[in-house]
């Protein structure tokens, strides 16, 4: 491994640490796509966890705070998974959040629809298909949905 270049990826690694936090796998794309090689990437990653700099199961903890009254635990596990955190690092950090947040995925859910519909509202058959697919594509239940949406008394007119 060429030094100069070992280098140059360090202080890349640092530079991208300096305005976001982020996961091995997202910084690992970041300096494979800035031209280094995989080892080198690597090495910079090895370099900057040694000091505490990187951590997945910290981003996972942040990332679900952030995230954990406005969307599905189904949806934030499936993000995190997509950004390259494990099934088992994610679990742990959302079992730490649940337990300091309690977070009620029905609430979530009642203001996501609020968002789009008040109460009482009545829905062609399109908008309500539409509104199920967004829904669902959140990671909420159909059950959870019906429900919800029942409560708040909004249903297809007609």
């Amino acid at each position: 491994m060429d030094p100069q270049e070992r280098k140059k990826a360090r202080e890349k690694a640092l530079r991208l640490l300096e305005h976001m936090d982020r996961t091995k796998k997202g910084l690992s794309d970041r300096l494979r796509q800035a031209g280094f090689s995989e080892e080198t990437a690597e090495d910079a990653i090895e370099y900057v966890e040694s000091f505490g700099y990187l951590d997945d199961e910290r981003y996972a903890r942040t990332y679900i705070a952030g995230r954990i009254h406005q969307k599905s635990r189904k949806k934030i596990m499936a993000e995190l998974g997509q950004r390259g955190i494990d099934r088992e690092t994610a679990c742990r950090a959302w079992e730490e959040a649940q337990e300091l947040w309690e977070p009620d995925e029905r609430l979530v859910l009642k203001g996501t629809i609020l968002k789009k519909y008040p109460e009482n509202s009545r829905l062609d058959e399109k908008e309500m298909r539409r509104l199920y697919g967004f829904l669902v594509r959140r990671g909420f239940s159909w059950n959870d949905i019906n429900s919800v949406l029942e409560e708040l008394d909004i249903s297809l007119y007609g």
